[in-house]
């Protein structure tokens, strides 16, 4: 008994529920979220409302889009170029590149061979990535046309990450694999083998690391240089899912997001964990649940986050 109560101690030690402030973007929830890397901006896709951007200096509406004219919102993934220059939604079935300059959409493409898994765009809307149901992942470059597809894949694409240049592509999928490959080749440059299917993926955007995770209790740091594994993440759970990771620009930090409330800071050279958070449940949910959509670097002592409760909440790292 009394090594039982130990452990749960220290599973819950240090969690926080409290955030520092809290600042409504979508009044009845939200499908999907992306914060910005500099965490200036956030692009939320609403139940109510399709999809909003905000300018998070000021927390003004920057542009109010919608993926298609008529019928009710579905963009479940999107994401903010490295630059700020682009973002790229989609639904399951189509995706659009939006110019954040004069915030106007510049291309809509349908896929027709297979849903939409997950999607993200380069620096300046050079490359779009986009993780299918089939296995497929394509590199499409809109401003020329062309395309490139990765077949290194056997089964369903979860998730996918793409450098700031456009030239590198980290993908997930069901086959227990992650892939590091050049979006000009298609060549594979390191294979990062788990024990399960990949959930999560994740890119350093200054080159250094990769983050995936599987869907039992493997979620590992990667040397992008030497494919050699940096740090495992601890943590005492048998099960640990992971929907937002980003890493911060000193290369110390790693920044985790779950669909469990959590939020979870840790140290990047050991796998340590620093701090974790817990997001305010989505009104009404039973029980009480939010999905982390994604987290952010705000500065050296604060973070933020978007999750399916519609908020944008600002957390203390150093409580």
């Amino acid at each position: 008994m009394f090594v039982v109560i130990m452990l749960f101690i220290l599973g819950c030690s240090g969690t926080n529920d409290t955030p520092v402030s809290s600042i409504s973007h979508a009044s009845g929830g939200s499908h999907s979220a992306n914060i910005s890397p500099d965490s200036s901006l956030a692009v939320v896709s609403s139940i109510d409302n399709g999809i909003t951007v905000w300018d998070l200096t000021n927390n003004s509406q920057k542009y109010v889009w919608r993926h298609q004219d008529d019928g009710n919102n579905s963009v479940t993934n999107i994401h903010i170029a490295y630059d700020n220059s682009y973002v790229v939604t989609s639904d399951r079935e189509a995706f659009a590149l939006w110019n954040m300059e004069i915030g106007e959409p510049e291309g809509f493409w349908r896929i027709d061979e297979a849903s939409i898994r997950d999607i993200a765009v380069s620096n300046q809307g050079r490359g779009v990535l986009v993780g299918r149901g089939n296995g497929k992942v394509m590199f499409f470059e809109p401003k020329t046309g062309r395309r490139l597809e990765f077949l290194g894949h056997q089964e369903k694409i979860n998730s996918v990450d793409i450098s700031p240049n456009g030239f590198y592509a980290l993908t997930g999928g069901n086959d227990y694999v992650a892939y590091l490959w050049d979006t000009r080749t298609a060549q594979v440059i390191h294979k990062f083998e788990h024990s399960s299917r990949v959930t999560e993926v994740a890119l350093d955007d200054e080159g250094r690391y990769a983050f995936t995770a599987d869907s039992k209790r493997a979620a590992r740091i990667w040397d992008l240089t030497t494919g050699e594994e940096v740090s495992s993440l601890k943590y005492l759970a048998r099960q640990r899912i992971f929907t937002t990771a980003i890493f911060s620009a000193d290369g110390k930090y790693l920044l985790t997001g779950s669909p469990s409330r959590r939020i979870n800071r840790w140290d990047v050279k050991t796998g340590e964990e620093l701090n974790e958070w817990r997001v305010t449940p989505r009104e009404g949910s039973k029980p009480a649940s939010a999905v982390v959509h994604s987290v952010g670097f705000l500065n050296a002592t604060e973070i933020i986050s978007e999750s399916s409760n519609g908020k944008l909440e600002k957390w203390n790292t150093e409580n």
